[in-house]
């Protein structure tokens, strides 16, 4: 009897039958489903080793099944693989570098997609733990490193801030120039 399940959620037939037949053999079982609601319902009933989501779905869209997912610790912890014919639409949405997920562009090839699940289950597992809190002041209490984080990206945010605003004096400078000159000639 099968000990993993990978479900596949894509509105393609297709698409679905090439995922199965891409995946090595295994002890594993592969559950199918046509369109998000489907999809997430079986991501709440049978809790699978592994996601495969089209972003692009009928009744209930990749993206939101993906947002639903990230809201149950037990269930943002599966491995993900989001899958899209067109990345521009992953990426409006979702910022790159993926960090908790991997993303394959549609048609891929079998390496393609081995590669895709290795990356996913990988990056599952850096998922932060859930913090125990015993009070309200724990509750709201953050970490050095969290507060050492946060000041260096700060510091990097405002040296970002201040080259702009070098480039931004420079675009100024020139377009002064170039309107100097244009108003020079007759």
């Amino acid at each position: 009897m099968p000990t993993h399940k990978i479900l596949v959620i894509d509105d393609s037939k297709v698409i679905r039958m090439r995922v199965k037949d891409m995946l090595p053999e295994g002890n594993f079982k592969v559950l199918e489903a046509k369109d998000g609601v489907e999809g997430y319902n079986l991501i709440r009933s049978e809790k699978p080793s592994l996601i495969m989501l089209d972003f692009l779905l009928p009744k209930m869209s990749g993206w939101d099944v993906y947002q639903e997912v990230q809201k149950e610790h037990d269930l943002k912890k599966i491995p993900l693989v989001l899958m899209s014919g067109r990345k521009e639409e992953v990426v409006e949405k979702l910022n790159e570098p993926f960090e908790y997920f991997s993303f394959i562009e549609k048609p891929f090839e079998k390496k393609q997609l081995l590669e895709a699940i290795k990356d996913a289950m990988a990056k599952a597992r850096k998922h932060p733990q859930p913090q125990e809190t015993d009070s309200a002041d724990n509750h709201n209490h953050v970490s050095a490193k969290d507060t050492l984080s946060m000041a260096q990206e700060i510091i990097t945010m405002r040296q970002q801030m201040k080259a702009m605003q070098g480039e931004i004096d420079l675009l100024k400078k020139q377009l002064r120039q170039v309107l100097g000159f244009l108003q020079q000639k007759p």
